[in-house]
């Protein structure tokens, strides 16, 4: 064989090498990728790449942010969490404590002299252990939610019950509630009981907050993903409160417990999917519901 030859069969053997090579620590790399994506989706953090490398040593920088990230959300959230439940709790024993001095001061002296109702005062104690109980009971609902029971559910069915069912609360308000779909026979696999109270909820705050239409709508995203979208015309959202919506036991309203949205969240979270504000000004706010 000439000498240029096998210069060229050496040159073809090395490329090819080179070739092969590349492919193979690519592959590598694209599964070291998916292994820490998949660790982030199960909320596993405890991993490291320990070989030397440029990419393993990204890899590992990134993981070090998402978790510190995480760890400071993590914080934010029990500091908000406790801050309620003190509020609620000192609220509610506050006026409990003080009646109940006061009661045990007054027991012994005849009921003529007495300058307060004790009958009332004991009425207030009640009244206000009734809503430490209920406000307990709140709290044992999020801390415990059920693991969904999935089934094939056709999204066009499951609004549609939804609607029949919210229509009285609706229609008291004068409030329309209409569905719309970009695909035919759309499909979740979902718990129905959750993901209609999840949809209630949304509709029900939406006629609290004033709403006169309401528009709920379905598709496919271009990731494959199931998106349920839950609009409405009324007050939005002031951007003090989007920040804590979704922190349990906050609310606006007066009577409002302050569990539904992040009971929601929870939900979806268990579902594998996300719930959002997406949106929240004068002409628009809009909740949407991602099925991964």
């Amino acid at each position: 064989m000439p000498v240029w030859g096998i210069i060229l069969t050496v040159a073809a053997a090395i490329l090819l090498t080179a070739v092969i090579t590349a492919v193979c620590v690519h592959e590598k790399d694209r599964r070291k990728l998916e292994y820490m994506l998949d660790a982030f989706e199960d909320g596993e953090y405890n991993f490291r790449f320990t070989e030397d490398g440029k990419f393993n040593k990204t890899l590992n920088r990134i993981k070090w942010i998402v978790e510190r990230r995480r760890q400071q959300n993590e914080q934010e959230s029990w500091t908000k969490l406790i801050r309620v439940l003190t509020h609620e709790i000192m609220n509610t024993v506050s006026p409990i404590a003080s009646l109940s001095d006061a009661l045990s001061h007054y027991i012994d002296i005849p009921e003529e002299q007495r300058e307060m109702d004790v009958k009332a005062g004991l009425e207030t104690i009640s009244s206000s252990s009734k809503d430490l109980i209920r406000f307990v009971e709140s709290y044992r609902e999020l801390a415990g939610v059920a693991r969904p029971v999935r089934k094939g559910l056709m999204v066009d069915d499951l609004v549609r019950k939804v609607i029949d069912l919210t229509r009285e609360q609706c229609s008291d308000t004068g409030t329309t509630c209409t569905y719309s779909a970009t695909s035919e026979d759309i499909l979740i696999y979902a718990d129905e009981p959750q993901i209609s109270r999840i949809l209630i909820n949304l509709i029900i705050n939406a006629v609290q907050a004033g709403a006169k239409n309401i528009r709920i709508s379905a598709g496919i995203d271009t990731d494959e993903q199931t998106v349920i979208k839950v609009s409405n015309d009324g007050m939005p959202i002031t951007p003090e409160a989007q920040e804590q919506i979704f922190i349990p036991f906050f609310t606006t309203k007066r009577s409002g417990s302050g569990i539904g949205l992040s009971l929601s969240r929870q939900i979806m979270r268990a579902h594998n999917g996300m719930l959002d504000l997406t949106r929240s000004d004068a002409q628009s706010t809009e909740f949407t519901l991602t099925f991964r």
